[in-house]
């Protein structure tokens, strides 16, 4: 298994948080709602199964790489969370207890471009989700958390659409 699949600069210092219940409910979906990194840490894996179960080793590595840089995206999400004054449980609506996450919203395609593209709609999804959030945030280390991890999910962007077109371009055409 590869390292994390993510930009090279460092992510922000989240220890000035102070408890904040309107921030944490802005910042939960992200965390683990239907297209949360929870979620895309599920589908890249399950994927990458798939990919290395047809020899396609260097999808499998790639989707093990993005999964990782999610795994990362999780704990600063969920360290956010704790900080703001929320436990960072698998729900939608912290603090109460219910609505708890579901696997229903993963991608369970088995085929090559449905895979890919199925994760290059996750990415543009995730991207926009984070991209409203910025709007609604009253803090700027917030902000700054999800500036980085929207590098972070540009690049996962970039390196699915690159693969998808390497793909389909290999399809013997009739």
């Amino acid at each position: 298994m590869s390292g994390a699949l993510i930009e090279n600069l460092p992510y922000p210092d989240l220890s000035g948080l102070v408890c904040d219940y309107q921030n944490a409910r802005i910042l939960m979906p992200a965390y683990a709602d239907a297209e949360s990194e929870l979620t895309a840490v599920l589908q890249y894996i399950f994927h990458s199964f798939n990919f290395g179960a047809r020899g396609m080793t260097e999808y499998a590595d790639m989707m093990d790489s993005i999964a990782i840089a999610e795994m990362r995206h999780i704990e600063l999400l969920g360290d956010a969370l704790i900080r703001l004054g929320v436990s960072p449980i698998f729900a939608r609506r912290p603090p109460t207890k219910c609505d708890f996450y579901s696997t229903c919203h993963v991608d369970y395609s088995t085929l090559p471009a449905a895979m890919l593209s199925a994760d290059i709609t996750a990415e543009t999804r995730a991207i926009r989700t984070y991209e409203q959030m910025l709007d609604q945030f009253t803090d700027s280390t917030l902000n700054a958390l999800v500036n980085r991890i929207l590098l972070d999910e540009r690049l996962h962007l970039e390196r699915l659409k690159a693969a998808y077109r390497t793909l389909v371009d290999s399809k013997p055409q009739p």
